[in-house]
C-alpha cells in the first residue's frame, strides 16, 4: 500500500506541475475562484492561503506531496487535482447540521499548526462551535492511526467544480491506491457562502 501511495503522491504532484507549467498560480481559473470565496468572508487570500493553493504553491517549487497518513494523502491528492482545499474530519467529531460561514470576532481553535484566529476566515461549525477552515483544519477533527472512519469536505466554489467531479476524482484515486476499504458519499445540503 506504502508504494501505491508513494506512485500516487508522486504522479499527482507531476501532473499538476506540468498542467501548470507557465500559468501564473492566482489567474488558475478554480484559484481564482476559492479566492473569491475567501474574500466574501473576509479572508485575504495572499495572507491565509486556501490549502490547496499552499499545496499547489509546494508542489509547484519541485516537492511532492508528503507522507502523513493513507487518508490524509488521498485528501491532499484530491486537493491538488482539483485545485480546492479538502479537509477530512474523523467520524464522531462533529454533529450535523453544519454551517459554512465566516468566522466572527475572537472566534478561534486549537489547529493542525497550533492557536488559529479564525475571524474573518471561511469556517465549518456545528452547534459545538468552528472545527473546519479550508486553510487548516483543527485538532477536534484530527485523523489519528486509530480513526476508522472520515469525512471528507471539499470547499468547491460553484459553477466551476462540482460535486459529481470531486466523486470522479476520488473513484479515480481509490483505484490508484485503495485507502479505504469503502466508501460512502453524503452530499449536505448546499450551505449558504460566507
Amino acid at each position: 500500500m506504502e508504494e501505491k501511495l508513494a506512485a500516487l503522491r508522486r504522479d499527482v504532484s507531476e501532473l499538476a506541475r506540468a498542467s501548470l507549467e507557465g500559468i501564473e498560480i492566482s489567474a488558475h481559473r478554480t484559484v481564482a475562484a476559492v479566492r473569491k470565496l475567501f474574500r466574501a468572508a473576509g479572508c485575504d487570500p495572499t495572507r491565509y492561503r486556501p490549502s490547496s493553493e499552499a499545496l499547489l504553491r509546494r508542489v509547484l517549487k519541485g516537492e511532492d506531496l508528503p507522507a502523513i497518513h493513507p487518508l490524509v494523502d488521498l485528501n491532499n491528492c484530491l486537493s491538488v487535482e482539483l485545485a480546492v482545499p479538502c479537509g477530512m474530519a474523523a467520524e464522531g467529531s462533529f454533529t450535523p447540521p453544519l454551517t459554512l460561514r465566516a468566522g466572527q470576532p475572537s472566534e478561534s481553535y486549537e489547529s493542525l499548526r497550533g492557536p488559529f484566529n479564525l475571524e474573518g476566515k471561511p469556517l465549518l461549525a456545528d452547534a459545538a462551535g468552528p472545527f473546519s477552515t479550508p486553510i487548516t483544519d483543527s485538532q477536534r477533527g484530527k485523523v489519528t492511526e486509530g480513526t476508522a472512519r472520515v469525512w471528507m469536505v471539499a470547499y468547491l466554489p460553484a459553477g466551476v467544480v462540482t460535486p459529481d467531479m470531486v466523486l470522479e476524482k476520488v473513484s479515480e484515486l481509490l483505484a490508484k491506491a485503495p485507502v479505504a476499504a469503502s466508501t460512502t458519499t453524503r452530499r449536505s445540503p448546499r450551505p449558504a457562502t460566507p
